[in-house]
């Protein structure tokens, strides 16, 4: 096997970080689901794939296939890849470092004169972030049968278009979009290769992470109705306030998510909405979002069933309404013993130094776990920030996952 270039990685991923909506010094990089940068950016990934000799094609969701045809294609194949959708004003390597590793993994392989058995498939996963419609993954969710045409006529952006509507406008076979839906058999294997996102790596000074598990988000929408009043008007004892409230309910979260016995378990209320937002008024409404994670769903629905006696306990003692709506309920994704297993061999014979982690992020191969054997291989993040644009992931660090991401998936 020739050896990976971390120059040619470095060049692409370059080059898809001009493709960006916010180009500001000091803005990071914004591409959004189906904008003009990102429909340019895939235009370029398929010229770059095509150039390494793969077949491109794209299915009726947007996700697009590098293929490197094996010496029987009527087998299974095995497929890697990530997305190269971001949230804004975000870095240029999450995602974006899978596809790219990815096409050089597969380019190593024909050119060390490799002749796979199965056809390998590099995979741009569409709008893996929930940056324009809401809801993430949506390419992988479709194949794994979780995200259905009608529930696409559903899904809207911040201007009232639809999914469904988007696809059609942008010319995809909407009428196809059953065909998109993987079944197990269908995959033969898959395996991501993604920065951690976290800091183990780069603490320990360790290149390549074994990803055996892969955290799971719960998402509420909730709102609190209180009583609006005159910030000095009000006595304290009288108020019936949203704000403090939820602020209650926050700590409340906090501390189940702490106290929790699972593995790995995360709680956040990351987006807040005060009304009416004044410095004067008690707040009489309040809309917050709730994300809860862990890498087994045992430990959510507990921390979701004390959530309910939060909900009342609050009612109760600030006089306020407390709504919880359930959006999403993920099922975490323990990783394939037998792929992990490959990884953890190339490791070994490649004198590749590794540690086994669990992914608190999510990422497509959450879903593609549903249907075929799946897992990961990490990289390092320079102080573990991601979602940003100080984002970093040294070229060299990158080379070495892709040398075992190449090993692994011939």
């Amino acid at each position: 096997m020739i050896k990976a270039s971390s120059a040619e990685i470095r060049r692409i991923l370059e080059n898809i970080n001009r493709f960006n909506s916010t180009p500001e010094e000091g803005e990071g990089t914004t591409r959004v689901l189906f904008t003009e940068p990102e429909l340019e950016s895939r235009k370029y990934i398929k010229s770059e794939m095509e150039a390494v000799g793969l077949k491109v094609t794209e299915d009726s969701v947007g996700n697009i296939f590098g293929t490197l045809e094996g010496s029987d294609p009527t087998l299974s194949p095995v497929w890697t890849g990530s997305h190269i959708d971001t949230v804004l004003n975000a870095g240029m390597f999450d995602g974006m470092a899978g596809i790219v590793c990815g096409i050089e993994a597969l380019k190593m392989i024909s050119r060390s004169g490799i002749t796979p058995k199965r056809s390998i498939s590099v995979i741009v996963y569409t709008s893996e972030e929930p940056t324009r419609f809401g809801l993430s993954c949506l390419g992988s969710r479709t194949m794994a049968g979780a995200l259905t045409p009608e529930d696409m006529k559903r899904l809207t952006d911040k201007d009232g278009k639809t999914l469904y509507g988007v696809l059609t406008e942008l010319g995809y076979d909407v009428s196809a979009l059953p065909d998109v839906v993987r079944r197990e058999g269908d995959v033969f294997a898959s395996l991501e290769l993604h920065i951690e996102q976290n800091r183990h790596l780069d603490d320990a000074k360790i290149p390549v992470g074994i990803v055996r598990g892969i955290c799971a988000p719960t998402n509420y929408e909730v709102v609190i109705k209180g009583v609006q009043g005159h910030a000095g008007g009000m006595a304290m004892e009288d108020r019936h306030d949203a704000f403090m409230a939820c602020c209650r309910f926050a700590l409340e979260l906090e501390k189940l998510a702490k106290s929790s016995q699972g593995e790995y378990v995360t709680a956040t209320i990351g987006r807040v909405r005060v009304y009416p937002g004044a410095v004067n008024v008690i707040p009489g409404y309040v809309g917050f979002s709730v994300d809860i994670r862990s890498i087994d769903m045992e430990s959510k629905e507990i921390i979701m069933a004390q959530l309910e006696k939060v909900k009342a306990a609050v009612e109760e003692e600030y006089g306020v309404s407390v709504e919880m709506r359930l959006d999403n309920h993920d099922i975490p994704l323990k990783c394939s013993e037998t792929v992990l297993n490959v990884v953890r061999d190339v490791c070994k014979d490649t004198e590749t130094e590794s540690m086994e982690l669990i992914s608190g992020p999510y990422h497509d191969s959450l879903f593609v776990g549903r249907f075929a054997p799946a897992a990961m291989i990490f990289v390092p993040s320079k102080n573990g920030i991601s979602h940003s644009k100080d984002e970093w992931t040294d070229f060299e660090d990158l080379a070495t996952g892709t040398q075992v991401l190449a090993e692994s998936l011939c």
